[in-house]
């Protein structure tokens, strides 16, 4: 008897039969994805080590304190007031606001709101920001569907394995090509996530990671815009959609991940797949996860640490300097290199500004990227003094800084490890500074206060809707 076409569960057969692999890449293994979606499924919190509960409490916080700085932004506002009018029941708050909404905008506006100061925690290794797309989806989802604290963090800990090993995989490349990878890589980590409170099945979970695979979002295109922070936020809606869906028995590809023409292959020009699926439960990505002490693009931290040093032990001002030359990682001029930024947005990705303002202020917090400073006169003259070149002997967090004062003297700094950074990590006491400063003026010092000491002992908490609760006003 002649077959016709193939349909249904046969056509979905075939399709998972198609290992594909690129001539140089790391072969593809035929379960890359089943085996991660078995390991979330059948990972338990008992498992977790202590240092890993520890940085996860770290992430929250920190994920939390710039969801409530960016709370008020005009960006924030502008969401809320688009999409209100279509919001489903009021479930779910929004962080350092009164209002609610349903449980997926919540997670979007969460999102949003957190990346909005790109001040947020980073994988260097991938430049991924893990917490946005994965705490906004499960805060919102744990305010709908009681969680303890302790699975909270289990859950957590589990997406932002997902999303940095996934990440991993295909890093630079897929960077390279243009992709944001935080929201592209992000939705696996707030598929994953969710999936977990949700209590899917391991072909449940393996449908939600190919929910997540076939709504990547976020162009490199759109930094120094708010459609930058629109990224995490819908990473997070997407990947909780996901979640959801699967829950449901929504079936999706068994290979999304690795199939000829699943996420990995479509979206990167290399991978590796042993990055995604090796050692898990062994190694943990939280413990490379690091925590901004300045309020702009990751790679330009090394430039303002270096600035902010030599002003200090100088008492250098404006009127002294003749030029400042930077010598920095070539992706610092790719992402970076806006050399007459007009909003406190576009200034966050200029090292010619940064520089200049590290050096007048003293700082590189929120405060040091508003509008008004960025065409402040004084500032404007020094950043058009400063000069970057690309030195491909330095990595990313590194860089070299000469300061030529009028008087011809040559001020220089090396930095190898900036502040921040996994080797030179921001200690708890700056953490909290951080997150009292960004929840200044949004909730009273007493709030602020309590709130840090629920994301600090988040895991004894019998519900993490409190984190919630008591993040709003």
């Amino acid at each position: 008897m002649v077959e016709g076409p193939l349909t249904g569960p046969k056509m979905q057969a075939a399709s998972d039969q198609a290992a594909y692999a690129p001539a140089g890449a790391s072969a593809a293994p035929l379960d890359v994805t089943r085996r991660l979606a078995r390991y979330l499924v059948s990972a338990q919190p008992a498992e977790l080590p202590e240092t890993v509960r520890k940085e996860a409490a770290r992430t929250l916080l920190n994920w939390v304190g710039c969801a409530i700085g960016g709370s008020k932004h005009e960006t924030l506002n502008i969401a809320i007031a688009a999409l209100a009018p279509f919001s489903g029941p009021a479930q779910a708050s929004i962080l350092g606001r009164r209002e609610r909404m349903d449980v997926l905008n919540a997670a979007f506006m969460n999102g949003v709101s957190s990346h909005i100061f790109d001040y947020d925690d980073t994988h260097l290794k991938t430049v991924i920001h893990p917490a946005g797309p994965v705490a906004s989806a499960i805060l919102a989802l744990s305010e709908y569907r009681p969680v303890s604290g302790r699975d909270f963090v289990h859950a957590l800990v589990l997406g932002v394995e997902t999303e940095c090993r996934i990440g991993n995989a295909v890093y630079p490349a897929h960077y390279n090509t243009g992709w944001h990878i935080t929201g592209t890589a992000g939705v696996f980590g707030a598929a994953a996530a969710a999936g977990k409170i949700l209590g899917l099945s391991e072909q449940q979970m393996v449908w939600a990671l190919g929910l997540a695979a076939t709504q990547p979002v976020g162009l490199r295109e759109m930094f120094g815009t708010m459609t930058k922070s629109f990224h995490p936020g819908r990473a997070a809606h997407n990947g909780l959609t996901a979640a959801l869906l699967a829950s449901r028995n929504f079936t999706s590809s068994n290979r999304p991940l690795e199939a000829k023409s699943g996420w990995a292959n479509v979206l990167s020009t290399s991978r590796d797949y042993s990055a995604i699926a090796e050692k898990l439960g062994e190694t943990y990505e939280i413990l490379l996860n690091t925590y901004k002490p300045f309020a702009c693009g990751v790679v330009i931290h090394p430039v303002i640490d270096g600035c902010i040093q030599l002003r200090d032990q100088y008492k250098l001002t404006a009127e002294q300097i003749d030029r400042i030359e930077l010598q920095i990682h070539p992706l610092v001029l790719e992402l970076t290199g806006q050399k007459t930024p007009q909003t406190g947005l576009e200034g966050k990705f200029s090292v010619y500004y940064a520089a200049a303002v590290a050096i007048v202020q003293g700082a590189g917090g929120e405060k040091q990227f508003s509008d008004n400073l960025v065409r402040d006169p004084v500032l404007v003259a020094l950043r058009d003094r400063v000069v970057a070149t690309v030195d491909r002997s330095i990595r990313e967090e590194q860089a070299r800084i000469t300061i030529t004062l009028k008087d011809g003297r040559r001020l220089e700094r090396y930095v190898e490890n900036v502040l921040g950074s996994v080797r030179n990590p921001m200690s708890d006491r700056a953490l909290d500074a951080k997150f009292l400063d960004l929840a200044d003026g949004v909730l009273p010092p007493s709030q602020a206060r309590g709130l840090l000491d629920l994301c600090r002992s988040v895991e004894k908490l019998d519900s993490a809707a409190e984190i919630a609760k008591a993040a709003t006003v």
